[in-house]
């Protein structure tokens, strides 16, 4: 990979109602994550999230060398099948999900490297047919405002991108994986036994999915700072 090149790197914008900067409803990303990838070695570039019946997302995705999908609100509970919708469900927005679903399918079917990270991890599950727990049952029990070790298989994508077999997650999530989508597998798990990280192994590219957010520590922790470069060297090598 030239030094000089920067990997472009596909993040859709999550939108926000409200940004005191902008003084309007705005489309953003975490400055963490945008950090993050720039660390390691890559062009970020945040991408207007469109209705996918209107827009060919594939022709979009095509100019970039990697996607970061990245954390947000959550799925709509019809997209995997469930006919209630828990009381805790947040920041639903149907443009939001059917652009992420898109671009998740596009990016598996090409081969376009791709990191995914908690709604991300979520949203990759469900374009494979797997299904969430709405709720994982409220303060005790969610991995809101919270750092826990998760183990990591080794042999994995995983294992290999962050070079170690334990490592510290900050999460903030209250759903969780319930069945597993088609041909995915597990790469790591919480104590409590959630699934923390999932792999695609008939993925034609380079794939990892987190449930936790890597960018909160990847600024002083090499571990997670690793799968941003693993993304980043992936994407430069096509």
């Amino acid at each position: 990979m030239d030094p000089a090149v920067r990997p472009l790197i596909a993040i859709p914008a999550r939108f926000s109602a409200t940004t005191s900067a902008l003084r309007y409803a705005a489309e953003v990303n975490a400055r963490a994550l945008i950090e993050a990838v720039w660390r390691a070695g890559g062009e970020p570039v945040s991408i207007h999230p469109t209705d996918p019946a209107e827009e060919d997302i594939a022709a979009r995705l095509a100019r970039f060398d990697g996607v970061l999908l990245p954390g947000g609100g959550d799925l709509a509970p019809h997209h995997y099948g469930a006919t209630d919708t828990h009381d805790t469900v947040y920041d639903v927005d149907d443009l939001q999900d059917a652009f992420d679903l898109q671009v998740v399918r596009v990016a598996l079917e090409s081969g376009i490297p791709m990191l995914a990270i908690c709604r991300g991890l979520q949203v990759v599950n469900v374009a494979l047919g797997g299904s969430l727990h709405q709720d994982m049952g409220g303060p005790g029990h969610e991995h809101r405002h919270l750092r826990h070790p998760v183990t990591i298989r080794p042999g994995t994508q995983m294992a290999e991108a962050v070079g170690a077999e334990k490592v510290e997650a900050s999460c903030y999530h209250h759903q969780r994986i319930e069945r597993l989508g088609n041909g995915l597998t597990v790469a790591a798990t919480a104590e409590d036994g959630t699934i923390e990280a999932l792999e695609l192994p008939s993925s034609r590219g380079w794939f990892v999915a987190v449930q936790w957010h890597p960018e909160d520590t990847a600024r002083h922790d090499p571990s997670p700072q690793n799968l941003f470069g693993t993304l980043v060297r992936h994407a430069g090598s096509g």
